[in-house]
Formats: C-alpha cells, sequence, structure tokens
C-alpha cells in the first residue's frame, strides 16, 4: 500500500477529491492511503496562529517554520517530505514512477507568501509543477497523487494502460479515437478500423513521433529511439509544412 499525508491549512480542500472516481476506489481497496493533518492543529495557542509577517518587510504573510516542522514531524517516518514550490525540481513522469514504489510519501502545502526558507532543512524534495504560480499547494499534491497513485499495481483497471501514456516511454501519447467512425466529417483513420494489429501498432508509433515532434521537440532529445523511428522521423521532417 502506498500511504499519502498532506499537510494542509485547508483539508476540505483536498477531502472530496479522494471521495471520488478511481482514488476512492484504490482508497477501497486498501491499494492507497490518504491522510489530511491540518496545519493549525501544530500552531500554538488559543488563537493557532499558523503565520507571521516577513522579515525585512514586504507583502503578505509566511508560515512559521515551528509549526510546519512540527506537522512534518509528526508524520514520521516517511520514505519522502515533499514540499510543493514554484522553485523545486520540476514533476516528471520519471519522477512520478519513483514515487510510486515508496510505502509514504508526505505532502507539504504552502499558502500565503510562501513557507520560512528554514523549512526546507526539514524536507527530503522540494517539487514544482511548473513555471507558474499557484494560491497553494494543494493541487500540486493532488497532482503528485494522482500521478504516483495510477502506477500502484491494481489502482487501473488495465495494468497496462499507462506504459503507452505520454512521457512514460518518452514520447507524447498518440491520437484515440472512440466510435462513432465520422463525426460532423471527421473520420477515424482507417487504419484503426483494419483489425492489423501490426500496422496499428506502426501507426500509434509514428504518430506520437509526429505529436512529439511538432509540439514537443526536445522530448525527443532524450527519447529511446529505434533506426526505425529515427528514419520516420526525417519522413516526418521531409513532408509539406513540416
Amino acid at each position: 500500500m502506498l500511504r499519502y499525508t498532506v499537510l494542509t491549512l485547508f483539508p476540505r480542500l483536498i477531502r472530496p477529491w479522494t471521495e471520488e472516481a478511481l482514488l476512492a476506489k484504490a482508497i477501497q481497496r486498501d491499494l492507497i492511503r490518504i491522510d489530511i493533518r491540518d496545519i493549525r492543529d501544530y500552531a500554538p495557542g488559543k488563537h493557532r496562529q499558523v503565520d507571521d509577517y516577513p522579515y525585512g518587510g514586504g507583502a503578505g504573510m509566511v508560515l512559521r517554520p515551528d509549526v510546519v516542522v512540527e506537522a512534518i514531524e509528526d508524520q514520521l517516518p516517511a520514505d519522502e517530505v515533499i514540499l510543493l514550490t514554484p522553485s523545486g525540481e520540476p514533476f516528471r513522469q520519471p519522477l512520478a514512477e519513483e514515487l510510486a514504489t515508496k510505502e509514504h510519501l508526505v505532502l507539504v502545502s504552502g499558502r500565503y507568501e510562501g513557507i520560512d526558507a528554514r523549512v526546507e532543512r526539514f524536507v527530503t524534495r522540494e517539487v514544482s509543477m511548473g513555471d507558474f504560480v499557484l494560491m497553494g499547494g494543494e493541487v500540486a499534491a493532488l497532482a503528485v497523487i494522482e500521478a504516483t497513485a495510477r502506477l500502484v499495481p491494481g489502482v487501473l483497471g488495465d495494468p497496462e494502460s499507462h506504459r503507452l501514456d505520454s512521457f512514460s516511454w518518452g514520447l507524447l501519447d498518440y491520437p484515440q479515437y472512440t466510435r462513432p467512425p465520422e463525426f460532423r466529417g471527421l473520420e477515424v483513420p482507417e487504419v484503426l478500423l483494419s483489425g492489423h494489429h501490426g500496422k496499428v501498432a506502426e501507426w500509434r508509433r509514428r504518430e506520437a513521433l509526429r505529436r512529439t515532434l511538432e509540439r514537443r521537440p526536445e522530448l525527443l532529445r532524450t527519447a529511446s529511439l529505434s533506426e526505425e523511428d529515427l528514419r520516420w522521423l526525417a519522413e516526418l521532417d521531409e513532408e509539406p509544412g513540416a
């Protein structure tokens, strides 16, 4: 079982997410566990103050290190204590795959102007969702949970379904189609209706290469490409409009 502990000032933002769809089913089947801890429970005094003004001045409030660190230490032991922050390492599929092999992840969600920098000494990783700023770390924590939980054996209905997802094999995913075969003049590619599994696999690989070349060409530098892939890419470069 993969256990998550989310530290947040707003537990009600997290809880509904755990009560629907595949996450709820995974929890019911004891494949994962999600604990939600209110950081305010670790604040001293009757007012339970979790933040204070930043030294040196500036706008906004900063979460206090004594409160956040006590909240973290109360969840230990853990395989990883992850601070969700714009200044962290980018959250990519290889990291999701690594984290999915752990037993206990603590996810620290900040708010306001951020968390006192001394808290960084008490975490094992700092992770960012991208080059943008959210109002808090809850959405980022949920993204980590969704990306890793789906890799836990048994969570997805088809154990092979995640292996060809975007980024799992170094490329963007190939385009998907379903019924009806024609919709407002747009048709499903004929090869997908052929029943020829070899041709379908070849088409999917080529379309994944095409999408990656067109939309995220930098991914091709680190993808595992065969000689056939390289030949296809050369052909794509020579196509009109390429």
